[in-house]
């Protein structure tokens, strides 16, 4: 199975049961956490404490008890930031916005030959134009 990468809102509307993550999403997580393929960017436990630390999102216990339990969900494994990345991150072709985030998260997933799991319509239209895998995660 490809691997699939979880884009940081995509995680977060996992564990907090949100109805935005689509059916077709969830069946999607489930076989690549039992098949050990889902995955999650270095930089997405830095943008949830960030967002929360800004008060754009509450979680129901402390940050890092939260990461804690995301990151011990069967199946699911932490991708580390490599310097390869970190530099690629800098060089994507095409249009893509500036976010630092978003850039090491397509790199990540580029990197990885991932399908990228978001609901960024920049990231979206960015797939469309044949950079990167996405996978809409309200479907």
């Amino acid at each position: 199975m490809t691997a699939v990468l979880l884009d940081t809102h995509a995680l977060v509307w996992l564990l907090q049961g949100n109805e935005r993550l689509g059916a077709a999403s969830r069946t999607l997580i489930r076989d690549a956490a039992q098949d050990d393929c889902l995955c999650l960017s270095a930089i997405s436990p830095w943008e949830i404490a960030m967002l929360v630390s800004k008060a754009r999102l509450a979680l129901d216990r402390d940050v890092g008890e939260w990461m804690q339990a995301a990151l011990a969900l069967p199946g699911i494994r932490l991708e580390p930031l490599l310097p390869d990345v970190a530099v690629a991150s800098t060089r994507l072709p095409g249009n893509i916005h500036p976010d630092p985030a978003d850039r090491i998260i397509v790199a990540t997933a580029r990197h990885l030959g991932a399908v990228l799991m978001t609901n960024d319509r920049l990231l979206l239209d960015y797939s469309a134009a044949g950079y990167v895998k996405t996978h809409c995660a309200e479907v």
